[in-house]
């Protein structure tokens, strides 16, 4: 039977499968970046749809707001042409096929190994799910180390794009 949120969730499903695809394909990056904003605005309304509204609030605010604006001006900044072509290092195509044994290795111990072992577990969420004081209990307890080794990454990851393209274009880094 059809109901409405199914038909809303098909609808959705099919919007942020085609922003994902829009955003891989584009050749332009501030293309691809604003296909990536559709996109999190409609995962934030799959947030909704599952009954976590600060979670979608957070959604937009955070990542269609603050990051995507981030992007966006790292993508100004640097400009949108091409660059020259590099060359390729011997190294990296073994490198890149380790790196994603190592990944599916660790995926298919997540999903098979680590599930099996807990067995089966009543994970229904609680009364207060989603909610700000669970969310900032959780996020400054229990998972405090991940939140901020993903600041310092995405920090780095930021500096070196810049570094790495100054050095590319001629500038001073």
């Amino acid at each position: 039977m059809m109901t409405i949120d199914l038909i809303l969730f098909l609808i959705l499903a099919v919007v942020a499968i085609a922003t994902a695809l829009g955003m891989l394909v584009s050749r332009n990056a501030v293309y691809s970046a604003l296909f990536l904003v559709l996109n999190f605005a409609t995962v934030a309304v799959f947030y909704l749809l599952l009954g976590a509204p600060f979670i979608a609030l957070t959604q937009v605010t955070v990542y269609a707001g603050a990051i995507m604006v981030l992007f966006l001006f790292v993508i100004m900044l640097l400009g949108t042409d091409e660059l020259p072509e590099r060359k390729v290092l011997n190294w990296q195509k073994p490198m890149a096929i380790f790196l994603a044994l190592v990944l599916m290795a660790e995926g298919v111990y997540l999903i098979f190994i680590q599930k099996s072992a807990s067995g089966l577990i009543n994970n229904a969420p609680g009364a207060d799910f989603g909610s700000p004081q669970a969310i900032g209990d959780m996020l400054f307890n229990k998972y405090l180390l991940p939140f901020e080794v993903t600041s310092i990454l995405l920090l780095v990851a930021m500096v070196g794009a810049i570094v790495l393209t100054g050095n590319m274009k001629g500038g001073q880094s």
